[in-house]
């Protein structure tokens, strides 16, 4: 109902300015220069009588309508600001799904990553104890088991010993295999 007289105000206002711009038009700058100043009480109070005098005008059958016409106006606003509270509540909780599953994941990846971490530790602290195994062998006897072993695992370990004894156990090998741990090691050493 507010939005309705809030209307009706507005089209009376703008009726009262292009009355008031076209005798300002006719009448001459002195005669404006002699107009009073009105407050906002009177202001408002010539608005009023001015609706008045304009619904008198128009008939009723058309306030009728245009009252029905505001009705349905304002109630579809109120339907569209319920529809956005709805949405702005769905996002909210959107977000806060969103949030908590970021958390989640992070907290999944922190843990993944430990565990590869770790891993990666137990795997490099047996690498380390065949590196102090070997080490301790006769070149021949070293040559021997890491020409049977994994290539990576022989490549990771050659990498770790003293280069007189590396170079000791590639002249023990077999020439082919020899010649394959050769080319990891230097791939790997870049």
């Amino acid at each position: 109902m507010k939005i309705l007289i809030f209307i009706v105000f507005q089209i009376i206002n703008l009726n009262l300015c292009l009355a008031a711009k076209e005798e300002a038009e006719v009448k001459p700058k002195t005669e404006i220069a002699d107009k009073r100043i009105y407050s906002e009480e009177e202001f408002q109070a010539s608005v009023l009588i001015e609706v008045e005098n304009h619904l008198k005008k128009i008939g009723q059958d058309k306030i009728i309508e245009f009252s029905k016409e505001l009705i349905k106006k304002e109630h579809d606003i109120k339907l569209k600001e319920l529809k956005i509270v709805k949405n702005e509540e769905q996002l909210k909780m959107n977000e806060k799904n969103f949030k908590e599953q970021v958390t989640k994941f992070r907290t999944n990846q922190n843990k993944f990553i430990g565990c590869i971490d770790e891993k990666q530790k137990n795997r490099d602290k047996r690498i380390g104890h065949m590196v102090d195994v070997i080490s301790g062998m006769k070149p021949a006897n070293a040559a021997s088991l890491l020409s049977v072993q994994d290539a990576t695992i022989s490549v990771q370990i050659l990498e770790k010993l003293n280069p007189v004894k590396v170079s000791k156990i590639f002249n023990l090998m077999d020439k082919e295999i020899s010649a394959r741990l050769q080319k990891q090691y230097m791939n790997m050493k870049r």
